[in-house]
Order: structure tokens, then sequence, then C-alpha cells
């Protein structure tokens, strides 16, 4: 279902069906479909050749570097605030995003060689997935967050969970970003996981740079592929680059605002861009024919939508570009973008005030814990994004949830699995704390502020089960597994309040497996799981604590607490949820709850 525009503007139709677009003979009058009389005041004007000198540029030059905000004073504070640039990449599973990751590692200079994910051939493995079970199983589990320098910008990169049963992890690196980087499979468009994704960015105004990933294998017609952005997220498009043929015929990228060419060279190296020959690439590659391409190349100068910067800083427009990944091809021109036109650091909204990324004080918020990242130490990081001002190593914090100091010794960045420590960092950066248990998901730090910024949440599980432990003497270390676990955000753990065995609550059943290969793995613990009474939980409140405790003790067997002491309704079915809740006047029942709120 396509989602409601932001914008009351109604959008101009523009599908056209071009199959097989680049090879010969596939361009025909009759098949260009409806184009628009003319775009929103002003005259179209039909090229039927490409002269890209007689052709108006659609966007600004990617590489003009844009200038801080005149309000905003230009300071050394200031001017490192400016160069941050923290972005995630979301898509749904298999579509490339952790492959794209590598190589904008790479180009980043992080890497020397990027490791493909899955490889048969070359036993190297990927440096954002670092656990030994999304190596064997190709795919992401938890969130990666690497820092790395390229053209003057700082980026602070957070490669997050594909799979749906990881979501939550997903939802909480969301928040601590200021832009994403949407990778759509080229032959499968918009999937399911990318919009619901995509919802997630929406709700929280964050610019999405579009990579239309795959073109070197069988791929869909590109302006199909933008429609479909355009009618199921609800979001305009502006391509950047033009594939220039498609699958074993692709042959590079055309850049609709110079008018020249990147081609795909045989090595994975990157080419710089040249002059557009297209009888000389025709005469290379004989299923590549260029009147048609250089007819549709014209068309798509003519027809498709110019990038608007504040359109799409607002969230209303994505600009796209097309490549491979998996052959370095168009991955140098999305970072390119990204260094120029992603925002800065943007302000964050607390429960007292919006705070701006350039405030003298430091300012900052934890989205996620990670354990036992280093086996040989039972070490515990908790990942802090900064919203404003400068950490600096050894300086004290306030950690607001516990109104005591703490002294950030080791802050440290990370690339993946491997880091160094952070002397200083500022507004944008993600930072690792090691600590012991003190920092949780959603705390705030700051230099003495009493504020909490809003929006980590946590969902309802919607699965529960019972852990079964093989060595009832381990029950003790169990315990304190589960508890690592919850804090981490792998789980939620829900002890009942008659004393039954503790439950865990998960996403999908994949969170589960992992569960059991890190209990086993860094604690020891051989564990099963068993099917619980109970199918459904939901945190209940009310204005009146009073009221809450009444229904606590009519309901006392279907109730546990979570981490946090928070009481949780469990309920069997939706019936018993239903029946249960019109029963209890003036108690709500949630399934969302933001983290930063609790006591």
């Amino acid at each position: 279902m396509a989602l409601a525009r932001k914008s009351p503007a109604a959008a101009v139709t523009r599908m056209v069906s071009l199959s097989n677009y680049s090879r010969k003979g596939s361009i025909t009058a009759g098949r260009l479909g409806r184009l628009p009389a003319a775009w929103p005041g002003e005259a179209r004007t039909r090229v039927p050749t490409l002269e890209p000198a007689a052709l108006p540029c659609h966007m600004r030059r990617m590489h003009k570097p844009l200038s801080a905000a005149d309000s905003i004073p230009v300071t050394p504070l200031a001017a490192e605030v400016e160069r941050r640039r923290t972005f995630a990449i979301i898509s749904h599973p298999d579509a490339g995003k952790t492959t794209l990751t590598e190589k904008l590692l790479l180009f980043g200079g992080a890497i020397n060689l990027a490791g493909q994910v899955k490889a048969k051939r070359d036993r190297r493995s990927t440096r954002s997935d670092w656990m030994a079970i999304e190596r064997e199983r190709g795919i992401s589990v938890v969130t990666s967050v690497m820092t790395f320098d390229y053209d003057g910008r700082v980026f602070n990169l957070l490669d997050t969970p594909g799979h749906e049963d990881f979501s939550e992890d997903t939802y909480r690196t969301l928040t601590a970003v200021d832009s994403a980087v949407m990778v759509i499979d080229a032959a499968k468009g918009i999937e399911a996981r990318t919009r619901k994704l995509f919802e997630v960015c929406r709700l929280r105004d964050i610019p999405i740079v579009t990579f239309v990933n795959k073109m070197d294998r069988d791929s869909r017609d590109p302006f199909e592929l933008l429609d479909e952005i355009e009618k199921t997220l609800a979001l305009d498009t502006a391509p950047m680059t033009w594939p220039i043929g498609r699958g074993r015929d692709f042959a590079g990228t055309y850049d609709i605002a110079t008018g020249e060419v990147r081609l795909v060279s045989e090595d994975g190296r990157t080419v710089e861009p040249q002059p557009l020959d297209l009888p000389a690439l025709a005469a290379k590659n004989p299923m590549l024919d260029a009147a048609a391409i250089s007819e549709e190349l014209a068309l798509v100068k003519d027809a498709c939508r110019r990038f608007e910067f504040n359109a799409f800083r607002e969230g209303h427009l994505t600009p796209v570009f097309f490549g491979s990944a998996l052959k370095n091809f168009g991955v140098k021109d999305l970072l390119d973008a990204l260094a120029s036109f992603a925002p800065a650091p943007r302000a964050q909204v607390s429960d007292k005030r919006t705070i701006d990324a350039h405030e003298g004080a430091m300012t900052a918020f934890v989205f996620k814990i990670q354990a036992n990242m280093d086996p040989n130490h039972r070490d515990r990081i908790a990942f802090a994004r900064l919203c404003s001002g400068k950490l600096r190593r050894g300086m004290k914090a306030k950690l607001v949830r516990t109104e005591k100091p703490i002294t950030l010794s080791a802050p440290q960045f990370f690339f993946a699995q491997d880091r160094a420590l952070a002397d200083e960092a500022y507004a944008g950066d993600v930072v690792g704390i090691p600590n012991h248990g003190v920092l949780r998901i959603g705390d705030t730090l700051t230099e003495g502020e009493h504020i909490a910024f809003l929006g980590v949440p946590n969902f309802a599980p919607e699965i529960l089960r019972r852990v079964k432990l093989g060595d009832p003497m381990k029950a003790k270390k169990l315990k304190e597994a589960l508890q690592q676990m919850a804090e981490e955000g792998v789980v939620q753990v829900f002890r009942p309040l008659d004393g039954a065995p503790a439950m865990v609550g998960v996403v999908g059943p994949l969170q589960l497996d992992v569960l059991k290969v890190r209990l086993a793995d860094e604690y020891g613990l051989d564990i099963g799981f068993e099917q619980p009474e109970f199918s459904l939980a939901r945190w209940i409140s009310c204005a009146d604590a009073k009221k809450v405790e009444e229904f606590v003790l009519a309901n006392y067997s279907s109730c546990a607490e979570d981490l946090d002491g928070d009481r949780v309704f469990m309920a069997r079915n939706q019936f018993i949820l239903d029946y249960t809740a019109e029963r209890a006047p003036g108690i709500v029942f949630t399934d969302i709850k933001d983290v930063k709120k609790k006591g």
C-alpha cells in the first residue's frame, strides 16, 4: 500500500515503458508512454538528439562544497561539526547492503581489500559482519559502526541488519543517523523490508539517497524502478546517473549533470569520467544501439525530475544512483554525493528543549549496547551518538538516569570489530564507551544539564519462549547472561511476578538462534526453548499508580517485569488481551515503550 505524501502537491504522472531500452531496435515512438506537457513553471523542451552542451543542468554540481549555515558562527567547533556525516544503510536482505558497505570503506581508504559476502573462492570475510553467525549465514545480525575519513569529511557509517527479525536494532540505529542510503536490487525493486525501513526514516524526516544495485545482472527497466519508488514510497526521484546497458551489456553510467560517462573497468578499478562517445561504445559492444541510447538519455534529461536540494533535505525527494557494488561501480559517485549534500549533524529533540549540534556543552545518547566484541575479554561497549559539543577523553559526564557522574576514560572509535582510542570526538560522531553495566540503551549523557533525548523505542515481542537450561547448576550464570543479552537488546527478558521461570521475547525466530549460539559460545551455556502459555506481552501504565497495582494484584499470574522493572501484562491470545483491556478502565496497554523514559 502506498504511503501518503507529506506534501499535498500532486505528482506528475510519468510512467515510461522502455523494456530492453539499451538494445538495438528497442525504442519506438509508440512506446514512450505519457510525458508531461510541461514541468511546473516552465515550458517543455524536447531535444531529439543528445547534445550535453545544449541540455540544461538539472541539478547542482554534485562535487560543489556546501558552506555552513549563515546563522552558525565559524568556530573550530562548528567547522568540525560541519565535517561530520553520519548515515545508515538500509535495504531488504540480499540487496547488497553489506557488500556496498565494504566498498564504501574501500573507497574511504579504511580497508585495502573488501571481502565479498559468502565468497566461495576467497576466504576473506566482510569486515562489517564480524560475528561467527554472520559469517556462516552471510547476513548481518547486529549493527556495525565504522568511522573513516574521505574528501575532508568524517563519515560514521552504521551497517544495519537487513533481516526483519532484528528490526529493533535497526530502528534504534536510525535514531542516531542524519541520513540514509537505501539500497535497491535492480531486479526486484522495492521489497517489503525496504518499505518498512523507509517508513521509519520518513517518521524522522531522514533524507535518503538511493543506490540501485546489481545493474551488472538481469534487471528491471530503470524507468519502472523510478516509478515504483514514487508510487510505493510516495517519494519523488531525481536520477543523478543513468545506466548504459544492463546485465552482461552494462557498460557504465552517464552523469546527467556533466554529460560525461564513467565506464566499467575489467579489473574493478574506478575509471575517471570522460566525454560520452556512443559510437565507440556501440563498436565495443554490438548489443548496444547508439541511437537508442542517445534518444533515451535525451528523454531522461527532458522528462525526469530535477534534483532539488531543499526537497532532499526535507525528505520529499531522493537522488538516485545506479551501479554495481560487487564491481566497485557507482560507489564513488554515491560517496561523493554523501560528502556534498548529505546533512551535517542535525538538532536533536529532548524532553526539555531542542539541542543544536553546535552548542558548546557535550550531550549524547546511547542507542546500542554490544557485549563480548573481543572474545578474549568480557568487554561491554555502549555506542553513543554525540548530539552537541565536544567529547574529550577523560572528561566527566552526567548520566541523567541515575544523576551520577561517569568518567569517559577510554572512548573509542570503531571499525566494525576493530577499535582505536578517541582523544576527542564531536557532534555527529559515534563513539564506544566501555562500561560494566552502568550504561543502558536510551541513556542520556550531558555535562550537567538534566535532559533526556526522545525516540529510542522498545517493541512488544511477537514470540515468547521459556529458556530450558541443560545444567541446573548454571542457573545463576544463565540469569546473568540473560540480563546482559537484554541490556544489549538481543532479546527482551520478562520475569513473572509469581516466580515462574523467566521468558525471553523476540521479534523473529532468528533472534532465538542468535541467542542460543551466543550463550553457547560466550557463556558456555547449553539451552533450549519451550512454548509458554502466553503469546502476547503489553506494557501497562496509568496516571494513577494505585490503579496499576490493583490491576497487577487482580492478574498476578499474568503479570511480569521487564529489564527496567516496568510492569507487563501477558495474554494467551488477542481475545483475552482485548477482554482484559475492556474491563480495566484507565489502564493503558501499549506495544511500544520509549526506553529513554524509564526511571
